[in-house]
């Protein structure tokens, strides 16, 4: 992993005081560029390291060789703590971890101390589903984007049988706790969920990169039109008094609320990636929403409707008040449907 690098990458830098590129990928085992990249990365984060051109030059710490990283303000090593601390799962990363904090001032131990300790991952759902990424895939992944390398992808999307495909790994990236990989492949630069990986074999063959390619740029854009679809249709609807937390939760920034009308309905517009899917998501709310618009929307929700009576027939009083009081926390679990999963994962190729 990348943190794993970084932490060793600095280890070195205040063992040997300079350093130059040839050195640092002979130490850690990457190819030059990589190694150029990760010092830079070092510099870009905060971390007191410069370079010096010219004969008897390389890459040095701020105040030279020294037996401890004295010039690491709390902050910085703070950050640096924070970003590898989550990850701390593997063992090569925890030595590394404590190798660092000894190397530390006392002054600044407690506070990286304290910040490796600051992060947790839960590897379920909420369902008690484990999410986590198969690590020799994601090991696989990061290996064949640093080394630059195309490989076969296996991939399978919500609902598709799995298929194969080359692509040229540019980088990774993670949106809120879900990994993507992203590629350039014949249609164009496309994202794929790590998750939904499900093999990676190397061609040996060396990746092309796109002409001043960025990834956060790249990654920027990809993210936008994935948004965008999940913008592509809005629903206008008169919703009771004490739905709003449900609302909330179902549809986030997705959700706008306009003006409580006489009969003391609120006015709302919420947005989302199909008819289908909002009909889907408002159902579970039953008449505490009147879909007004469009009439996709309220066609699917007629359907619905008319499908679960016929399964369960009109419901007695009793019944009627039970499902009264569990709406709130039914819906609000907010199930992903399959044609919502197919926007969230990305526009993969």
């Amino acid at each position: 992993m990348r943190a794993d690098r970084l932490v060793a990458l600095l280890l070195f830098l205040q063992s040997r005081g300079r350093v130059t590129v040839a050195e640092v990928a002979a130490e850690l085992d990457v190819a030059e560029r990589t190694a150029r990249r990760d010092l830079e990365a070092l510099a870009t984060a905060g971390i007191p390291v410069y370079s010096q051109r010219g004969r008897g030059g390389g890459w040095s710490l701020v105040g030279g060789a020294r037996t401890d990283l004295t010039g690491l303000t709390v902050n910085e090593s703070r950050a640096l703590f924070l970003l590898a601390g989550p990850s701390s799962a593997t063992p090569e990363l925890r030595t590394a971890l404590r190798k660092l904090v000894r190397a530390l001032p006392a002054t600044l131990r407690p506070d990286a101390e304290a910040a490796v300790r600051a992060g947790v991952i839960d590897a379920t759902d909420w369902s008690r589903t484990a999410v986590t990424v198969d690590a020799p895939r994601l090991d696989a992944l990061q290996r064949a984007v640093i080394d630059g390398v195309q490989v076969r992808l296996g991939y399978t999307g919500p609902g598709r049988p799995g298929s194969e495909r080359t692509v040229h790994p540019l980088g990774l990236a993670s949106k809120a706790g879900v990994a993507y990989l992203v590629a350039g492949t014949e249609r164009g630069l496309r994202t794929f969920r790590l998750s939904r990986v499900t093999s990676v074999e190397p061609t040996g063959e060396p990746v092309v990169r796109p002409e001043g390619f960025d990834l956060a740029t790249a990654w920027r854009s990809l993210a936008g039109a994935v948004e965008d679809r999940m913008h592509a249709v809005t629903a206008w609807a008169l919703a009771d008094p004490g739905t709003e937390t449900v609302l909330q939760r179902l549809f986030g920034g997705r959700l706008r609320m306009g003006a409580v009308g006489a009969d003391g309905r609120l006015e709302i517009e919420v947005d989302g990636p199909s008819p289908e899917v909002l009909a889907a998501q408002l159902a579970g709310l039953g008449a505490g929403v009147e879909v007004l618009g469009p009439p996709g929307t309220r066609a699917r929700l007629a359907e619905l409707a008319a499908e679960l009576a016929s399964v369960y027939g009109a419901p007695d009083a009793a019944a009627e008040a039970v499902v009264a009081t569990d709406v709130e926390s039914t819906v609000a679990t907010d199930v992903e449907s399959d044609a919502e999963a197919e926007v969230a994962q990305g526009p993969a190729g």
